[in-house]
């Protein structure tokens, strides 16, 4: 039986395809799936990237379950639990599911197909669009968050973006250290793994993977995997945070 962790790859050069490891963008690796209402959209899948296509069907089958003693049914297709603050300005759009104690504050467009876990905040001006953000998430001011997975406690800077489809609009590839990684899907923001800081005003672009515990310096342009335990400085270079001591 072939592990679900080697996937196909293509070389920079265009060789020809052959099968690789890449552990350390499992969902495994980098999520604690405890700290989402969505754990089960996760199951039977190898990388975070697998749940984007199904993000909106599955709102729709687990917000019919939610407890109406915590979680209250507005619209279409949006549950917004009672503990949450949602602020009058804001534009939600179902399928959603807005977690307990969370924020969403002044003019947030939650354009649809988003799970916002609990304990988050959703700044003013603040966009997002199939997403499933995990507990704690903070995604405060001005920024766009569309076609991504933000892990347990990720936090992004002010007018910090994802990216989530390529000017050629062809298929998004994860850059993995050398090596393109098909994902098949022709939108794909960010997968940013638990406890991630990326820095104000900082693009993500489409394909981009941040393991656990990682920075990414404010005003970075970021593309391909950043392994976690890592700092992205200046200029795209990466160091490790045990190297960096």
């Amino acid at each position: 039986m072939t592990d679900k962790s080697f996937i196909r790859i293509r070389n920079n050069n265009g060789g020809e395809f052959k099968m690789a490891d890449y552990n350390e963008m499992t969902i495994k690796e980098m999520y604690d799936l405890t700290q989402t209402i969505a754990a089960e959209l996760f199951e039977g899948k190898t990388y975070p990237w697998e749940v984007l296509p199904e993000i909106g069907d599955f709102i729709v089958k687990l917000g019919a379950t939610l407890d109406p003693n915590e979680y209250e049914k507005k619209g279409e297709n949006v549950w917004i639990a009672k503990s949450a603050k949602v602020a009058p300005t804001a534009s939600i759009t179902g399928p959603c599911i807005i977690g307990k104690d969370t924020e969403v504050r002044q003019c947030a467009f939650i354009r649809g197909k988003a799970i916002v876990g609990e304990g988050c905040v959703v700044g003013n001006s603040t966009e997002l669009k199939n997403v499933v953000l995990f507990n704690k998430v903070q995604v405060p001011h001005y920024n766009y968050v569309g076609d991504s997975v933000l892990g347990f406690k990720a936090h992004t800077g002010a007018g910090a973006i994802t990216s989530n489809v390529k000017q050629d609009k062809t298929l998004v590839t994860v850059n993995y250290k050398g090596t393109k990684v098909e994902t098949g899907l022709k939108k794909f923001g960010a997968m940013l793994a638990d406890n991630v800081e990326v820095g104000c005003n900082s693009v993500l672009n489409p394909g981009t993977v941040v393991g656990r515990h990682s920075n990414v310096y404010p005003l970075s342009m970021v593309r391909g995997f950043i392994p976690a335990e890592s700092i992205l400085k200046t200029g795209g270079v990466v160091v490790s945070k045990r190297e960096d001591v």
